[in-house]
């Protein structure tokens, strides 16, 4: 039986354990934020604003595997550069949710392509998609029972966008289970990308000598409704940043978690919007200009 199968089983059944201290109770509370969700597509996704191409990609590799991942770039690449002015585009590292890298998450990888980026969403389940809360939940606390392995597959995500597409600057974007990723990934690596949009996620992560070694600018958005990621945990991270001087953009919703995720029940709209208009105008501040 596959590694990564036998310890999902392990997962699924002693889910009260959390399987792994680091990623069992926040998986508890985001499984209790997810209740009755489903993680099908829905027509509430954007479409790009310009045509884009996606396809199936090998952006590294862990013990002879290569990790596939999903990237996506405008159709026409020239025509953006030169309207641009500059000789490649620059590049995001998209990092889903609890649920895997599924549709939905494509769909948003597209659209942020659709600005002008070429976009690589990693999968940090090696294959796997989960199609209920529970499974999500079984999936996150496996993955967690091993973070440095997940930041070395978004690191070599970011190295593939270095190496392969040539981008010039790179950003870091996730979601839910890939928002706490976001912060996992700077702690770790402080210096490695221009930008980082952070969307309900765990900001743990950073503190101590990892905040103090940041220089990546930060756009993060929460819900004031949200029982994964509370608001005190949200607001003690906005006074670590401002404490420690670092360039952080804290934006807060009347809504709930997962807010942005059209296939959720607690997907509201117009902070949906209203948040996607702020992470675009960051990403080309510190990605274009």
């Amino acid at each position: 039986m596959p590694r990564f199968t036998a310890l999902l089983i392990l997962c699924a059944l002693p889910l009260l354990a959390g399987c792994g201290s680091d990623g069992g109770s926040e998986a508890e509370r985001m499984a209790e934020e997810h209740e009755g969700d489903t993680p099908t597509a829905t027509d509430a996704a954007q479409a790009p604003e310009i045509p884009v191409e996606g396809r199936t990609v090998d952006y590294g590799q862990e013990d002879g595997t290569a990790h596939t991942g999903y990237l996506a770039a405008p159709a026409n690449v020239d025509s953006v550069r030169s309207a641009q002015g500059g000789d490649a585009l620059p590049g995001i590292v998209v990092i889903h949710e609890w649920w895997g890298l599924n549709d939905n998450v494509r769909a948003a990888t597209r659209r942020l392509a659709g600005q002008g980026y070429r976009a690589l969403a990693v999968d940090l389940y090696g294959d796997a998609v989960a199609e209920t809360p529970d499974s999500a939940q079984a999936l996150m606390g496996q993955a967690m029972e091993e973070p440095s392995r997940l930041v070395e597959n978004v690191q070599a995500g970011r190295a593939h966008l270095a190496s392969k597409a040539d981008a010039p600057r790179t950003a870091l974007l996730g979601w839910c289970f890939g928002g706490g990723m976001t912060y996992r990934t700077l702690a770790a690596e402080p210096s490695a990308f221009d930008a980082a949009v952070a969307y309900y996620g765990t900001p743990d992560p950073l503190t101590g000598d990892a905040l103090q070694a940041l220089e990546a600018p930060i756009l993060a958005h929460f819900g004031t409704q949200d029982r994964a990621v509370s608001i005190d945990a949200a607001r003690s991270f906005r006074d670590r940043m401002k404490d420690a001087e670092k360039p952080l953009s804290y934006h807060e919703y009347e809504a709930g978690h997962a807010f942005a995720n059209p296939s959720g029940e607690r997907y509201d709209p117009a902070a949906a919007e209203q948040a996607w208009a702020r992470t675009t105008d960051f990403l080309r501040t510190h990605l274009y200009e």
